[in-house]
Formats: C-alpha cells, sequence, structure tokens
C-alpha cells in the first residue's frame, strides 16, 4: 500500500489533493502533475510514503527543477512508485548507466569473487544505499529543518510533515 498526496501552497494556505500515480512513469510525468495543481507556479509539495518503509518528498517550485527527498533509498528502489524518484543524479550515477552491460561479460561460470561483496542483500558496492538520499534541505525554509527531516520515521512523516507547515487538516481530507 502507498498513499501519496499533493499539497499546493496558496495565498489562502496548502490545499491537498489525493493523487494517483499509476499514470505516472517518470519524474518529468510527476512534476508535471504537481504543476497542474498550481496554476500559479506556487509551491506544490508530492508527499508519497509506501507501507510505512519509506517516504519521499518532491519539491516543485514553478518551472524550476525537481527537488527530492528519499527517507530509505534502498527501500524505495524496490517499489515502482519509489524508483520514479530515485534518478540517476539522486543516486550519484552518470545518466543512463544501469550497471554492467551484461552482454559485455564473460560469463562462462570460471569468474573469481571480487570479494567486495560482503553486502547484506549480496549487492555490490553500487548498490542503492539504505539510508537517505536527496536534498535534505528541501523544507528548511517551509519549517522542517535537515535534521528533523533526517529524524522521522517513515510510519508518521507525512503527518508530521503536515503539521509542520499547519496543513495536517487538510492532508487529513485526503488520506
Amino acid at each position: 500500500m502507498y498513499f501519496a498526496a499533493l499539497l499546493a501552497r496558496t495565498e489562502d494556505g496548502w490545499e491537498a489533493s489525493d493523487t494517483e500515480l499509476d499514470d505516472v512513469e517518470t519524474l518529468s510525468d510527476l512534476a508535471d502533475l504537481a504543476r497542474e495543481a498550481s496554476p500559479e507556479d506556487d509551491t506544490v509539495l508530492v508527499l508519497i510514503e509506501q507501507e510505512d518503509a519509506w517516504f519521499g518528498v518532491v519539491r516543485i517550485d514553478g518551472e524550476d527543477d525537481p527537488r527530492i527527498y528519499v527517507s530509505d533509498a534502498a527501500a524505495a528502489a524496490r517499489s515502482s512508485y519509489g524508483e520514479i524518484l530515485l534518478t540517476d543524479e539522486l543516486l550519484g550515477r552518470d545518466p543512463g548507466d544501469d550497471g554492467p552491460d551484461l552482454d559485455a561479460l564473460d560469463l562462462d561460470g570460471t569468474e573469481e569473487p571480487d570479494g567486495d561483496s560482503d553486502d547484506e542483500d549480496g549487492g555490490s558496492a553500487d548498490a542503492v544505499p539504505h539510508s537517505p538520499v536527496g536534498d535534505s534541505e528541501i523544507l528548511d525554509d517551509l519549517g522542517v529543518s535537515e535534521k528533523e527531516l533526517k529524524a522521522l520515521d517513515a510510519d508518521d512523516a507525512l503527518g508530521t510533515i503536515a503539521e509542520a507547515l499547519g496543513a495536517s487538516e487538510v492532508l487529513e481530507t485526503v488520506r
């Protein structure tokens, strides 16, 4: 289960709307959806949580590039909605670098392990981290400091963020 909502800042305060992400395939699609929620180019926050395992915040300010924060990249990577947020840039990868080219590898069964895979998932050093990624200062000017954001638990993060923004009532109406 996941929950996603748009919070758009207006002259009258925050307006919330429930959003369905089934038709969103890319970060660009998500940004377009958020911009549609605020015709005045005001700040729009996309809040996403999945099964109390991770949460993400995408901030759209007018036509600026989206700013992203994800609480646990590894948990988000296992989610189709999280994959939308985990761009190559966010993960510090070269664009289009999806890992080794399997056609270029010589997989004849004689490969030697490289010894770097003492990761609990058996993954490589380039695996997605079990830690926050992105812009941890994304909500600083809205009343949620970097330290507070990083300390949030996934199970109550969106409510805590909405409360700090003064938008908890409007968020609850779409929950």
